[in-house]
């Protein structure tokens, strides 16, 4: 028989704060966390919606609001006529207050999303490529491998960084996400091992269980890849086909890999057959003197590392440029692989990227000045409000890796979202929901923005995911 639980019983152990606003959003976090730390069972049949909404004093449509929300989360499951029960989202899911489906006009703080406001080189090129534009109209308009000048400008910025490159080993793509979605596409069948680091990009282990791949999670050591034996055992037991790393100040951790582990990586890779995938969309980005090292492509001897890069980190995350460098023949395989997707990336965008590149050392200096300044204030306000908190501050990226004390990271997301900033727990970046006292704090926000962002999840800790939110949301952009 169902468990039932009444409007006046869910609403006793809700204990909502009536000001608490907006309140559905309330509701809706408290359920889930009750349902998380197991006070609320799985499987338990929900009050309906009226009853509720009498039983909390409020409207009905408040409590629909919030029944909608945790269906659209995973943590709710209803059938016409018979009611609605609870229930734990599928781990591979996408829940709704996951970073690429947030929505922007919520009021809340965007500490989930690493993604820099654009750099001060960006009008002219697009002034720039605004002029060019119309000599691009006497052609077809597309070039499925990327037009000329950008992959011209991509294979220099490579060679100048160490490892020799042809314009024909350069494959422009819409955004470093569709590179490693035409990589993997070509790459694996269903089944087949695919190694990742733990933590990771979450969209890779998406486009792994797309793709029917067997994911291999390894541990990536707290103070980075110095010793690879992990790593590389894994890659011998697992038969791994494809191994995918961010070498490069890493997301989330911000490791970057020396030239040794590289070269040990690389050697690796070709003892046992394997595939490098090396994502350096942050690789640019470095913030201290000396915070750099070789390409990993530079190890290569045999075709066994393919890189993929972005403009969206350095530049601006709306330009959705990204590209693939590998060898000439694996670019016609990939070229003709993408042509079922989408053809050809923008002309217009690629046409600015092209320009961006002109300037690139400019563009650097500017955005390790800003990173530097944000990931300052943000390593001091963490250390003065929450020095409980463990985390190491990396040379580079955008983004700091936090081990939390005495609370669970979806707990803390609840309660962040109720004071109005929103947070990406470390289950994001882990398989099978792991890396739960884990949370990805990114500087890439205005100092100012990062300030009251700790102030508010310093608040949020000591009141729990009850209080309500600032009736005066602080605009992240200033």
């Amino acid at each position: 028989m169902d468990r039932y639980l009444s409007g006046p019983q869910l609403a006793r152990l809700l204990s909502i704060d009536p000001a608490a606003r907006p309140y559905y959003r309330v509701l809706a976090q408290t359920v889930r966390s009750l349902v998380l730390d197991g006070r609320l069972p799985v499987r338990v049949r929900m009050p309906a919606e009226r009853h509720l909404a009498t039983a909390l004093g409020v409207s009905r449509t408040t409590v629909t609001s919030a029944y909608d929300l945790l269906r659209e989360q995973g943590y709710l499951e209803s059938r016409q006529g018979a009611g609605s029960w609870t229930a734990l989202p599928d781990a591979s899911a996408l829940g709704a207050d996951n970073p690429w489906l947030a929505g922007g006009d919520d009021g809340l703080l965007p500490l989930h999303s690493a993604a820099p406001s654009a750099i001060s080189t960006l009008p002219g090129a697009i002034a720039s490529a605004t002029d060019a534009y119309p000599r691009y109209a006497l052609g077809m308009g597309y070039d499925p491998v990327g037009i000329a000048p950008l992959r011209r400008a991509i294979a220099a910025r490579y060679t100048a960084r160490g490892v020799a490159t042809r314009p024909e080993q350069i494959l422009v793509t819409t955004g470093a996400q569709q590179a490693i979605h035409l990589v993997t596409t070509l790459l694996l069948s269903r089944g087949d091992p695919m190694l990742v680091e733990s933590p990771t990009y979450p969209h890779v282990l998406d486009l792994a269980r797309t793709r029917g791949a067997r994911i291999v999670p390894v541990g990536v050591p707290d103070e980075g890849w110095h010793d690879l034996e992990l790593l590389t055992c894994a890659m011998r037991q697992s038969a791994a086909r494809l191994v995918y790393v961010i070498p490069d100040f890493q997301n989330p951790t911000g490791h970057l890999m020396d030239d040794a582990a590289r070269a040990a990586l690389a050697a690796a890779a070709r003892r046992y057959g394997t595939t490098l995938l090396a994502d350096e969309s942050w690789c640019e980005l470095a913030i201290d003197e000396g915070a750099g090292a070789t390409p990993l492509a530079a190890f290569d001897t045999d075709g066994r590392v393919i890189t993929v890069g972005s403009a969206s980190k350095l530049w601006w995350g709306g330009l959705r440029i990204g590209w693939i460098r590998t060898t000439a023949a694996t670019v016609r395989r990939l070229a003709m692989l993408r042509a079922s997707v989408d053809i050809a990336s923008p002309l217009f965008e690629q046409l600015v990227v092209a320009g961006l590149f002109e300037d690139i050392e400019r563009a650097r200096a500017e955005r390790a000045r800003l990173l530097r300044a944000s990931r300052d204030v943000l390593t001091a306000e963490l250390a003065a409000r929450m020095p409980d908190w463990s985390f190491l501050t990396p040379r580079g990226g955008g983004s700091l890796w936090v081990r939390l004390s005495g609370t669970s990271a979806v707990a803390l997301v609840d309660a962040a979202a109720c004071q109005g900033v929103r947070l990406a727990p470390g289950q994001w970046f882990g398989v099978d929901g792991t890396l739960e006292g884990r949370l990805r704090l990114p500087f890439t926000q205005p100092p100012r923005v990062l300030v009251e962002a700790v102030r508010r999840i310093a608040e949020a800790r000591l009141r729990g995911a009850y209080g309500a939110r600032p009736a005066e949301p602080l605009t992240p952009s200033l």
